[in-house]
């Protein structure tokens, strides 16, 4: 009964991806007069199919290993820009309607051509690029840090603390990387921030403790004057893998937990700590995650345990959902949230004023300044990677904030 399921699905995938590539095929045998081009056409195309049918048939058994990364990768770049080859060709199709109807009214009988060659070329420049671009990402773009600056003013910012610079990072995800020169890049990009205060947002790593083992030698290095602080993030809970027992899932995250330490990183759960500088104060707070869907485990008003409303906050919270759902609008005045958890997808695009990715199309997405009611949320892109094991366009990144009274 179980695999008559499964199978509906696949049959219906499998059919909508051969029609995809029936209608791609169709554009491109307008420009591929070679009759080899056929058969290489769709023996690939079926090749690739078959690779990801079976990498995700026997994922559990086989686990995520390297001719799984292999299949759905090739697969999702094949797609993606599949779908921007068809994209133009509904675009010619449209075109060639639309004149071809006027034509017909004016008895001059469809004037534009079918799908001209030179649309069809503009389609596989579209197409080749694309693939370029997603094996830059895959290669090269998943470690292109990237700083990013922002001055935010608030009129409430204790005298002292006017220049006050913060270093973010968000969601290294360790167990995803394999360049350790790459890596050590990004940490060296942090280094030379020299920010008063770092922290980091959470999902230390994919699903295990044991992940973060390799680079502790590199995230050990980060050194601010006010500290080091660090929050959890829903992968870090080890939610997504199967444990023999709850006593094994439960040490993990003490594991897990007692590496932040080895990493020089204090742990906030649902606590604060004061910082203090020439006799003035402002408050840090930090929560477990709590993200809508994705564990709602933190306790917000426990961290924030004997401060009073006016006091100067900055909280760390994984989750930007808790932004929208208890900070924002909390009674005790949160002036500065530090989130992270959307990676922006790791696939969008951010250049020429145009700001989209493939996830939430909301501000906090792309990792841009929100404020509302006089509360300011920033939201890290993430500095490593997961699922897709590269970045087109969202740029893992370093965030630096400086505080500025006004």
């Amino acid at each position: 009964m179980r695999r008559r399921i499964q199978l509906l699905p696949i049959a219906i995938f499998t059919l909508l991806f051969f029609l995809l590539n029936w209608y791609v095929w169709g554009g491109l045998q307008i420009v591929a007069q070679q009759s080899y081009v056929g058969p290489v056409f769709w023996t690939t195309i079926t090749l690739i199919a078959f690779a990801l049918l079976y990498a995700l048939q026997g994922m559990q058994q086989r686990g995520m290993g390297l001719f799984f990364k292999i299949a759905t990768h090739a697969f999702l770049v094949l797609f993606v820009s599949e779908i921007l080859f068809s994209l133009v060709l509904i675009l010619a199709d449209i075109y060639r309607g639309t004149v071809g109807f006027i034509g017909w009214i004016g008895q001059h009988h469809f004037l534009a051509p079918l799908r001209s060659p030179q649309w069809v070329t503009v389609g596989v420049v579209v197409f080749i690029s694309s693939v370029l671009l997603f094996l830059y990402g895959i290669l090269k773009g998943k470690y292109a840090y990237r700083v990013i600056k922002h001055t935010l003013y608030f009129k409430d910012l204790p005298k002292a603390f006017d220049g006050f610079t913060i270093t973010q990072i968000s969601d290294v995800h360790s167990g995803s990387f394999s360049n350790a020169k790459a890596v050590q890049k990004g940490i060296d990009l942090i280094k030379a921030q020299q920010s008063d205060l770092f922290v980091f947002t959470g999902d230390l790593v994919n699903n295990k403790a044991e992940e973060i083992k390799p680079w502790i030698g590199h995230f050990s290095q980060i050194k601010a004057p006010y500290g080091q602080f660090s929050v959890l993030g829903n992968h870090d809970y080890g939610d997504y893998v199967k444990w023999p027992n709850d006593e094994v899932k439960s040490a993990n995250l003490q594991q897990l937990k007692s590496y932040h330490q080895g990493l020089g990183f204090r742990l906030l759960l649902d606590e604060h700590v004061e910082l203090w500088k020439d006799g003035e104060k402002i408050v840090l707070a930090g929560i477990e995650n709590w993200g809508l869907g994705f564990g709602e485990r933190g306790d917000l008003q426990k961290a924030l345990l004997n401060t009073t409303p006016e006091e100067f906050k900055v909280l760390l919270s994984h989750d930007p959902s808790h932004w929208e759902e208890q900070v924002k609008k909390n009674p005790s005045k949160i002036h500065l949230t530090l989130a992270g958890h959307t990676h922006g997808m790791q696939f969008g695009i951010e250049a020429f004023g145009i700001k989209w990715s493939s996830g939430k199309t909301s501000l906090q997405t792309l990792g841009r300044i929100k404020e509302e009611n006089g509360r300011v949320l920033n939201v890290n892109r993430g500095f490593g990677f997961i699922g897709f094991s590269g970045r087109v366009g969202i740029w893992p990144e370093i965030t630096v904030i400086e505080l500025k009274k006004g």
